[in-house]
């Protein structure tokens, strides 16, 4: 059976954080697209053309790709039968041994075979282990399929996906050259700017690119540490070393390192060296460290069980309205055992235990800084504590 063309694009897991704004930017430059996600609530919010995350300009080109009907939101599969080019977003979990969970990437990969055709291209988007791409086209080959299967990584910023898929590079590769023809026409839209390599390759290129970003991180909070158990203000020597200095300019700011991508491609990377990756392991050790270090130092100073604490900032990273694997949560469940209460607060987050910053400012005791989210630049605080890791206030990091 081929594939009808009813769609142009069909991107299973179509409403997510990758697979959304892709689907709005293809649809903005003319391809008739769908996307295909099993949860039900986001396909219809989606829709309704109302974003379900925060998204930069989002709001606006959904609602635009929507009145031109170039696109369109469905939970059912079957759309991937009319599409011609099939791009699936769906990365590679990392299971509670802290082990790349591929059969599960494969297993969903193979209740999706009985509505592929013919002639159809499958682009993987998500990072996925190395072996991964060449794993899939054999799978599709067993099915009985002639398909074109080819490995794609997204590059782009959760928040501003729509402007960096105009601007960033597109790494592309394929286990044909009717695949590279046809992916770099598919992505062609954007820009013109490729960057051509092996399925191999391009699987470690986007799994090195993560994990140099997480341990860039953990030196900075590696030095941190080491400074502040020295009593010494961690951001005095930054400024000092990053002063006109280009040598070190790119030297990132303390901070939690967290989110759904950077601890798992890591981990992943460590699996598949045979848990012999160091580095990486001591980055592991470091990042998530961070929020035990701030408690032991706090425990230091002052008898936590009479305090109340409240954290503000909730998501993984700054202006965000993602809290997947984020570092808040985890320093609020340290100090869930060591002090009289914890609060917290969030601008872009709902849910049960998420209360007004305000609220939360005045019955705290001492406030620590889990998101420096823009919106709070302006708080006051009443002259009471307030531990910033990142250095948002400009007043040091000393705790």
């Amino acid at each position: 059976m081929k594939a009808e063309s009813k769609y142009d694009v069909c991107i299973i897991g179509g409403c997510g954080h990758v697979g959304l704004p892709l689907g709005m930017c293809l649809a903005r430059e003319g391809l008739r697209v769908t996307a295909f996600d099993i949860n039900k609530q986001q396909v219809e919010l989606v829709n309704s053309g109302r974003m379900p995350f925060k998204e930069e300009g989002g709001e606006e080109l959904l609602s635009k790709v929507l009145a031109e009907k170039k696109f369109t939101a469905t939970s059912d599969p079957s759309m991937i039968s009319v599409s011609m080019n099939i791009i699936l977003v769906m990365g590679t979990p990392v299971t509670s041994h802290l082990y790349p969970a591929y059969p599960e990437f494969f297993a969903s990969v193979r209740q999706y075979l009985p509505f592929f055709c013919d002639g159809q291209l499958l682009v993987l988007r998500s990072t996925v282990y190395p072996g991964v791409t060449e794993k899939v086209a054999q799978m599709t080959r067993e099915h009985g399929l002639d398909v074109d299967v080819v490995f794609c990584p997204e590059r782009i910023s959760q928040g501003e996906a729509i402007r960096e898929l105009y601007e960033l590079p597109q790494i592309v590769s394929a286990l044909s050259p009717s695949g590279m023809k046809r992916v770099r026409q598919l992505f062609s839209v954007f820009n013109d700017d490729f960057v051509e390599l092996s399925p191999m390759e391009a699987e470690f290129a986007k799994l090195f690119t993560n994990t140099w970003r997480y341990i860039r991180f953990a030196v900075a909070n590696q030095f941190y540490m080491i400074a502040n158990s020295s009593d010494l203000d961690f951001y005095k020597i930054y400024e000092a070393i990053t002063h006109n200095y280009p040598r070190i300019k790119d030297m990132p700011k303390a901070g939690f390192a967290a989110g759904p991508c950077l601890f798992k491609d890591t981990l992943q990377l460590a699996a598949l060296t045979g848990n012999t990756f160091f580095l990486g392991h001591s980055a592991l050790l470091v990042n998530e460290g961070l929020p035990d270090y701030i408690v032991q130092r706090l425990k230091l100073r002052c008898n936590l069980q009479e305090k109340v604490v409240g954290i503000l900032g909730m998501s993984f990273k700054r202006d965000s309205d993602d809290h997947r694997e984020s570092l808040a949560y985890k320093l609020k469940n340290i100090l869930a055992k060591d002090c009289r209460e914890v609060l917290t607060s969030d601008p872009f987050i709902r849910d049960n235990d998420i209360l007004p910053v305000s609220e939360v400012i005045a019955r705290s005791d001492i406030l620590i800084l889990g998101a420096p989210h823009t919106v709070y630049a302006d708080l006051e605080f009443g002259g009471k504590e307030v531990i910033d890791i990142w250095d948002f206030y400009g007043k040091g990091a000393l705790i």
